[in-house]
């Protein structure tokens, strides 16, 4: 009794003027145009289901709202490796399911599928901002990086091995942004980048030699294409170029305004998920691209203000992270669709379709809006 009393008056102590109403509705008014978008390029996916994931993803906006993120990080170890044996079932257990690429990135649990690599950047995140602050007094050491590098490189090896490249990359800039923003310091960061960037050219220059063992033949076709295009043209890079032919067809004001949408007739696949950046480009033309920009943009300077104004070091590197997380996958999304980045599977957050992805991105934004209503700094108010 006594610690639902206590519960209540945390709640009722959160500062519900910061109470981030805005943003709640800049993500509602993605996660419409994504519902319209994907009814129009996939029959098989209803308007009515669509709107069902909208109202669950508000349900966890809400609650993850008012947990307080520092009970929430009490039970991370917990949460850490539960995810962490998820990712790791894909492959290794019968609950795992095998994509045509050969890839398993999904648990079959019959009644619905889930991603584990979804939620593991989330629970990343927590870990990490956990990790730090514990250590924030002495963290300028070689053992805090190489013990934050592991608590991210377990979870993360398991994605890779699914076969899930792009996640895999996510996590290591979760890593990289909030490693910068823990104050960990130049002298360890310094030299680690400086042993870093030639490894990374040497990983670059060995994937792209004859007989490597590091990438599948899809994945390195996937990179000599987008180094090459035309020689490729009719080959691997024959979606993303079709995507840029569809997103030019947009023109100014999208095919929406002047009654010929085509969206759901488009040559490129995967349009209600990887490649969601080709139909909302040729449904609502240049100025609506810049309007969702401008949305995505606000959600990612949001994620970055509540890291500045956070109350503490803990809340400050989970906005940090969240942040890092979705402005990555935005310019990584896009940057497909439109040829100026190798094909790669990301979602973009909160317009393609997925249910695991939107769940982990309205847990995220309930995560981030808990961050923002916290006591001022100094106040007594969670001294119970």
């Amino acid at each position: 009794m006594r610690e639902r009393v206590m519960k209540w008056l945390q709640i009722k102590r959160y500062n519900w003027k910061n109470y981030d109403i805005f943003l709640i509705a800049v993500v509602l008014i993605l996660t419409f145009i994504s519902s319209y978008v994907i009814s129009i390029v996939n029959s098989d996916i209803s308007l009515k289901r669509q709107l069902v994931g909208v109202v669950m993803g508000i349900v966890i906006i809400g609650i993850f709202s008012i947990i307080d993120y520092h009970d929430l990080c009490m039970y991370i170890p917990i949460i850490y490796i539960v995810t962490t044996l998820m990712a790791m079932a894909t492959r290794l257990t019968p609950l795992g399911v095998e994509l045509d690429t050969g890839s398993y990135r999904w648990l079959d649990f019959k009644v619905f599928t889930f991603q584990p690599s979804e939620v593991c950047k989330i629970t990343l995140i927590l870990a990490l901002a956990t990790f730090f602050s514990k250590r924030k007094e002495n963290l300028s050491t070689y053992k805090n990086f190489f013990l934050a590098s592991l608590i991210t490189f377990v979870p993360t090896v398991f994605i890779l091995i699914q076969t899930d490249l792009s996640s895999s990359v996510v996590m290591i800039v979760i890593l990289i942004m909030m490693l910068a923003s823990s104050g960990i310091g130049h002298k360890i960061l310094a030299p680690v980048a400086a042993v870093a960037f030639p490894a990374v050219g040497a990983l670059f220059w060995y994937i792209l030699q004859p007989n490597q063992k590091l990438l599948r033949g899809y994945q390195l076709a996937r990179i000599t294409g987008w180094l090459h295009p035309e020689k490729e043209s009719l080959g691997v890079m024959y979606q993303q170029n079709n995507s840029v032919l569809s997103i030019a067809s947009g023109k100014l004001y999208g095919k929406l305004l002047d009654g010929s949408t085509t969206a759901r007739n488009s040559k490129v696949d995967v349009t209600e998920s990887d490649f969601i950046w080709t139909p909302i480009s040729e449904e609502f033309g240049f100025i609506g691209c810049m309007v969702v920009l401008a949305l995505l943009s606000i959600i990612i300077i949001k994620c970055f203000l509540a890291a500045k104004n956070a109350r503490d070091y803990m809340g400050m590197m989970i906005a940090v992270g969240i942040g890092a997380m979705f402005c990555f996958q935005t310019f990584f999304n896009i940057g497909v669709a439109t040829s100026l980045l190798p094909n790669t599977g990301l979602p973009l957050p909160f317009l393609s379709n997925g249910l695991t992805s939107l769940i982990s991105n309205m847990m995220a934004i309930g995560i981030l809006l808990n961050v923002g209503i916290q006591p001022n700094r100094g106040s007594s108010s969670l001294d119970f």
